[in-house]
């Protein structure tokens, strides 16, 4: 492939999301819920989980069932007083995306204000082109295809010139049915029709390029 565009996930592919980012997220919107809808601790926990599993993000099912605004939702669920001490940056991120030739964007299901401050935590946020953020999707998360839709119309990409990086499966199928090669950031040993390639760890992308041609 000849100057690919690298489209990545932030959370749990450009870093570690799941010791500190994500359940503070979690609590965060749970706590909303209560607030907003008037539930205790655990039905706002599990209507959550539910809208999470159900729309691929709890702020689908927000929007559709209680027409709650985006916005007001996503600054009240995505601050984070800590960041700092909370974002686990792998020391060779850096080293690892400068080998990667073509340009480079973020998509990402979180609000931009969240992702600029991950990207420049991780002192990587000059080697990208560009944020696509939950914003830009106009609040359709992945894996829904009206986001990625909106990606593509935005840089003028042909998908078969676009590489998603990513370590949900489920994104990535959604992908892979638009035309795009992808690589799945996990350690499962399941490895789908939809994959391209497999890496345990982003610092292993650099050997997919030969085979990603």
């Amino acid at each position: 492939m000849t100057k690919p565009v690298w489209v990545f996930d932030l959370d749990n592919t450009l870093h570690d999301a799941t010791p500190h980012i994500f359940p503070h997220i979690n609590r965060s919107m749970t706590a909303y819920l209560q607030q907003h809808l008037g539930l205790d601790e655990q039905a706002a926990s599990k209507l959550r989980v539910h809208y999470w599993q159900r729309y691929g993000a709890t702020l689908s099912g927000m929007m559709r069932h209680h027409g709650t605004d985006p916005r007001h939702f996503l600054w009240h669920t995505h601050q984070f007083p800590e960041l700092h001490n909370m974002v686990m940056r792998e020391p060779r991120l850096r080293h690892v995306l400068k080998k990667l030739p073509g340009k480079k964007l973020v998509f990402s299901n979180a609000p931009q204000h969240y992702a600029c401050a991950v990207l420049k935590l991780l002192r990587v946020d000059d080697l990208f082109d560009d944020v696509f953020a939950i914003e830009h999707a106009r609040y359709q998360p992945k894996p829904q295809l009206a986001g990625f839709a909106r990606l593509l119309r935005k840089f003028r990409l042909n998908p078969a010139h676009c590489v998603m990086v990513e370590d949900s499966a489920e994104n990535l199928q959604a992908a892979k049915r638009l035309g795009m090669h992808t690589v799945w950031v996990s350690a499962t040993p399941r490895f789908p029709a939809y994959v391209d390639m497999k890496i345990n760890n982003i610092v292993e992308l650099p050997r997919t390029l030969s085979r990603l041609n």
